[in-house]
């Protein structure tokens, strides 16, 4: 029998939640997890409880089943930054390129700390640059594009977009595209990309 304080160590990893979790995303009953790694099902099902705790050996065995390391039984969930807040005084501005001055906007990462993030937040703040002087880009994925303020043009892959405040975009980011900023009101905007 473990000690309190070694059970009390053990109890933010939730080992039994993580196990139970990854039979039940397989759709796999104790029997069956249980000929796939030679344990008992009482014996899986005690420590899907957490009313025992896996041996490494124990734990390897059943990681191999599910196509996981055994760091993924080691994360504390507590630890994990699922939330994660950026106060406006702490964010980071950066030019689009850096070392050149020709630069059609700035950005600020909205979400930096969040980790394993699914999508990537940004505030851009738009430059007034020359259109012979715009640099497309692209990169995988998706881009939406929310104007605050100020109109901007995107060009994205042969076709121009005009779009004011208020007005959104969503588009294929694999295309190359660029930004030019129109009038001399500030213009910027909040940007989402997504793999």
């Amino acid at each position: 029998m473990l000690s309190e304080s070694i059970a009390g160590a053990l109890k933010p990893y939730s080992i039994g939640d993580k196990l139970r979790a990854l039979r039940l995303k397989k759709s796999m009953g104790l029997v069956e997890l249980g000929k796939h790694t030679g344990l008992s099902a009482a014996l899986l099902s005690k420590l899907e409880r957490s009313k025992l705790y896996p041996t490494l050996p124990t734990l390897l065995r059943i990681a191999m089943v599910f196509g996981v390391g055994l760091e993924y039984f080691f994360t504390d969930e507590r630890k994990r930054h699922v939330v994660a807040i950026v106060r406006k005084e702490d964010r980071r501005r950066f030019p689009e390129r850096p070392g050149t001055t020709d630069i059609s906007y700035f950005f600020e990462s909205l979400d930096y700390p969040a980790m394993e993030r699914k999508l990537s937040a940004y505030q851009a703040e738009f430059q007034p640059i020359a259109k012979e002087k715009l640099k497309p880009h692209s990169h995988p994925g998706v881009e939406f594009l929310c104007v605050l303020k100020g109109t901007l043009n995107l060009k994205i892959g042969m076709d121009e977009y005009r779009v004011s405040s208020g007005d959104s975009i969503y588009f294929d980011s694999s295309q190359q595209h660029s930004y030019c900023k129109q009038g001399s009101q500030p213009c910027s905007a909040f940007v989402v990309t997504a793999p």
